[in-house]
């Protein structure tokens, strides 16, 4: 696949467009199936693209977005770990177990958490039961 940038000699509009080789383009052309978006003019060419270049500082910027990215990443396995170790585990029953601890219905040792559904938690919230969600990354590690 290649990516070319398009300008329509008729209405000055620049836009994208992929393309399977550059071959394909020019049979495209040819035959007058490319049209602008804007205007639906046939005069559409390409026009002139600079490739990206990776410079030492993009380089930079990439490793401090990674290193941001994990340092958000240990923090949230750090909240796993705490609610893992002091929250107890209700699975898919968490907003029925929510409403039985909010209506003074059950009493726990433990504070609970588990996979509500989005109808679910809104439903809570309108009830004036107080949910958190937290981001939760699964364990890839083997």
């Amino acid at each position: 696949m290649i990516k070319y940038n398009l300008i329509c000699k008729n209405c000055s509009l620049n836009f994208d467009s992929w393309f399977s080789t550059s071959n394909e383009y020019e049979k495209l052309k040819k035959k007058n199936f490319l049209e602008c978006l804007n205007c639906n003019s046939n005069k559409v060419e390409k026009s002139l693209m600079a490739p990206k270049m990776i410079n030492k500082k993009m380089r930079e910027s990439s490793k401090d977005e990674t290193k941001k990215y994990k340092e958000f990443k240990n923090k949230i396995n750090d909240y796993q770990k705490f609610i893992k170790n002091n929250f107890e585990y209700v699975g898919k029953n968490f907003a029925y177990e929510a409403r039985s601890i909010h209506y003074n219905e059950k009493k726990r040792n433990k504070a609970i958490y588990g996979t509500p559904t989005k109808t679910e938690i809104n439903e809570l919230k309108e009830e004036g039961i107080k949910t958190t969600l937290v981001p939760w990354f699964q364990d890839t590690k083997n």
